[in-house]
């Protein structure tokens, strides 16, 4: 599982070809490697359209992973999403450890099986047939080591010698989107075949490991201004698995189940307090079931052998003593047999440790606070302008409820005379590839911040990493 399989010899070409190739390839592939997934495709030779989801159709999504399944099958990448149909005790092994690739070996090969090999890559749109004659753009998280870093350019470069790269900080590459459709800003026509990058953005990218605050000025990020969090969709799933095995099922080998219950039942309240008190009263009065209250559910646990998946239903309190009487009229010996996961306050209380990590010991600020955290080193005059340019990507955005509460508390914090708008894209998991693809179309400041494979084989790894930290 491994050792990389070999690949056509067409990525490492011979020194006299790579001579010849002085300029930045056109052919650009965008991979936005994530914990959870991997964003990948080529960007468009011109500025993609404005409707989002025709622009997002070059992009695909696949699983930055290899699983073991307790039948002692290996899977890796894309294949979770055709091959796999029994999620129990998956092992589930992620190269991408509190955002950043360490485990080069499980990445290769999640690489390679998806994008250069032709009996296993996705699709013919996503095969990188001639690394020579494209150029790389690889995300990365903010304040990654420079050992990791130049691990990275070291594989890209010298493994499988792309004719050009960018490494880049993911979070600013949203400000090249098309956002004042997302704001609701006047549309002003950029020139023609022209992509620019919004003039101040504060981007919160709350993913799969953690949550980054970066101020983005003109497509630049203020490096001294970044703030990170580390709570991310990883910790609400291992909270969620460790309060259902506490209080119902033994569910610690159950990751994948147990993050769709998350993504199915969770959501930010906006009333902590009260929803608590509901399922307190709910759970003193059993005869008055908590649905009333509009807080518990049921999940039906995916039952494999019969080929169901899980899902969310109204929670019926006296379901089990139904079932225990034999009294369950007109009910299948499958409905009777099924599991359940009755959940109430941990629908709310797992995703409010984004607002207030203390209640699991955590002694790191919320994110509301360390947005000001953030603005806090930066001149007071740009406040105003971040905070009413406030962008949220990552998948815990779509979490219910999540946008409104943060809005809400950062109004609560900020000055009186600022204008908070916090708004999140259409597709906020795809939003910065789609901002990668935009800004490679703008050839003149893509070629600015690219490197060609004769520059580095010229000035080394050490010359790349500073041109990407923006130090020549």
């Amino acid at each position: 599982m491994g050792t990389a399989k070999p690949r056509p010899s067409g990525g490492r070409a011979s020194v006299a070809k790579s001579q010849t190739l002085q300029a930045l390839p056109d052919k650009t592939f965008i991979v936005d490697n994530g914990a959870y997934t991997l964003k990948a495709g080529y960007a468009p030779e011109y500025p993609p359209p404005e409707d989002e989801v025709q622009a997002l159709s070059a992009c695909a999504t696949i699983p930055n992973t290899i699983v073991k399944t307790r039948g002692n099958r290996i899977y890796v990448g894309s294949q979770l999403n055709t091959h796999v149909t029994d999620w129990n005790e998956m092992f589930f092994r992620r190269p991408v450890e509190k955002g950043y690739i360490v485990n080069w070996e499980a990445q290769r090969e999640i690489w390679e099986h998806s994008f250069f090999d032709e009996k296993t890559a996705r699709s013919k749109e996503l095969r990188i047939t001639d690394p020579e004659d494209t150029t790389l753009v690889l995300t990365e998280a903010p304040n990654a080591l420079p050992v990791l870093q130049k691990n990275a350019d070291e594989i890209v470069m010298e493994e499988w010698g792309f004719g050009g790269y960018y490494r880049s900080l993911g979070p600013p590459l949203n400000a090249w989107n098309q956002l004042n459709t997302v704001f609701g800003d006047p549309i002003v026509q950029e020139a023609e075949s022209v992509v620019s990058p919004r003039e101040c953005l504060l981007v919160i990218d709350s993913g799969y490991s953690h949550t980054t605050v970066t101020p983005v000025y003109r497509g630049h990020p203020l490096q001294r201004a970044i703030r990170r969090l580390d709570l991310g969709g990883k910790h609400l799933t291992n909270y969620l698995k460790e309060m259902v095995s506490v209080r119902q099922y033994n569910m610690v080998d159950e990751t994948y189940i147990i993050n769709e219950v998350k993504e199915a039942v969770c959501y930010v309240s906006n009333n902590f307090v009260g929803d608590l008190e509901q399922t307190w009263k709910g759970n003193r009065k059993r005869d008055l079931p908590d649905s009333k209250e509009g807080v518990a559910v049921d999940y039906v646990l995916p039952d494999p052998n019969a080929g169901k998946k899980g899902f969310m239903r109204p929670h019926d309190p006296l379901l089990n003593a139904k079932k225990r009487k034999g009294a369950l009229s007109g009910a299948s010996a499958e409905a009777l047999s099924e599991d359940a996961l009755v959940l109430g306050n941990e629908r709310f209380t797992v995703p409010e440790v984004l607002f207030t990590p203390s209640d699991i010991g955590m002694k790191q600020a919320g994110i509301p606070d360390i947005v000001l955290q953030s603005l806090s080193v930066l001149p007071t005059g740009l406040h105003p302008a971040f905070l009413a340019n406030v962008l949220v990507v990552g998948g815990n955005s779509l979490l219910p409820g999540f946008m409104g509460r943060l809005e809400a508390e950062l109004r609560q914090l900020a000055s009186a005379e600022c204008v908070v708008r916090v708004r999140s894209p259409q597709d906020p998991i795809r939003s910065t590839w789609l901002g990668a693809s935009r800004l490679a179309t703008n050839r003149e400041e893509f070629k600015k911040v690219a490197i060609t494979r004769q520059e580095y084989q010229e000035y080394g790894s050490s010359w790349a990493g500073r041109k990407f930290a923006g130090a020549l």
